[in-house]
């Protein structure tokens, strides 16, 4: 069956300016034009279509979404299972937020009590897998399956206060790292203040700290464009500032 722009709009429920914009990047470009210039759509772009929209509801940006889908290796099997996969996960986390509200509710009502540490369990448990998906191979790759599941068991058990207190220490560590950077001296009292507060911080999600751990990450923030982007929004040139920091506060210069 072929579909015009306006017919393949109303059923995949996107606009037809995005489809159009789809087409003008390349990640979605009609089977052919008609006689009288309207882009004609087949089976194999209603399929794409629908490949775009599930990269898209798991938040994957469109010029990695027309990498994925334009590689001589793509399988639409393959992702229609990996689709699934996620979406059931993402599922679980909402179910475990609803049910997290429902308790809260029922406690507001007096219908029953509810301690600080139920209260975030949903969220704590969607910070470790949005963590996972993100960073879980690399982290366990660097420091092995044992270490990543320790820290994250440590981190659903954190209570109210400390969540509270990781989540200060996070700021502060960013303050602290902007107003240090001014000074162009890592192994100045600002600076090696910032790698001071960037352990205290760690430590809250680590099982146990170390000074080559501790090192191996910040080189990591350098080497990995992810973290470099983080850092370098809140100050340019920060990941690599705070890793020379990191260096002096921990006596190793080179990783």
């Amino acid at each position: 069956m072929e579909y015009t722009v306006q017919k393949l709009s109303r059923l995949g429920g996107v606009s037809t300016r995005t489809l159009r914009y789809y087409d003008e990047i390349g990640i979605l470009k009609p089977a052919r034009i008609n006689s009288s210039g309207y882009r004609i759509y087949g089976s194999k772009e209603v399929d794409m279509l629908q490949q775009i929209l599930y990269y898209r509801e798991l938040g994957i940006s469109l010029d990695n979404i027309k990498k994925i889908i334009t590689a001589s290796t793509f399988d639409k099997t393959i992702a229609l299972i990996g689709h699934r996969k996620k979406l059931l996960e993402k599922r679980q986390q909402l179910d475990l937020l609803i049910e997290t509200v429902d308790k809260s509710i029922a406690n507001a009502e007096g219908k029953i009590l509810m301690n600080d540490k139920e209260k975030f369990t949903g969220f704590k448990k969607k910070l470790v897998d949005d963590n996972e998906k993100a960073y879980g191979k690399e982290i366990r790759e660097k420091h092995g399956d044992e270490a990543v599941n320790k820290s994250n068991i440590k981190l659903k058990k954190m209570t109210q206060d400390e969540c509270e207190e990781v989540t200060r220490l996070g700021h502060e560590v960013l303050e602290t790292l902007k107003e240090a950077y001014q000074t162009s001296d890592p192994n100045g009292e600002l600076a090696q203040k910032c790698a001071d507060l960037h352990r205290r911080w760690l430590s809250f999600y680590w099982d146990r700290y170390s000074k080559e751990k501790h090192a191996n990450l910040v080189q990591m923030y350098v080497d990995d464009e992810r973290f470099k982007t983080y850092y370098d929004n809140v100050q340019p040139g920060g990941a690599e500032f705070l890793r020379d920091a990191v260096f002096i506060y921990t006596n190793i210069t080179k990783y």
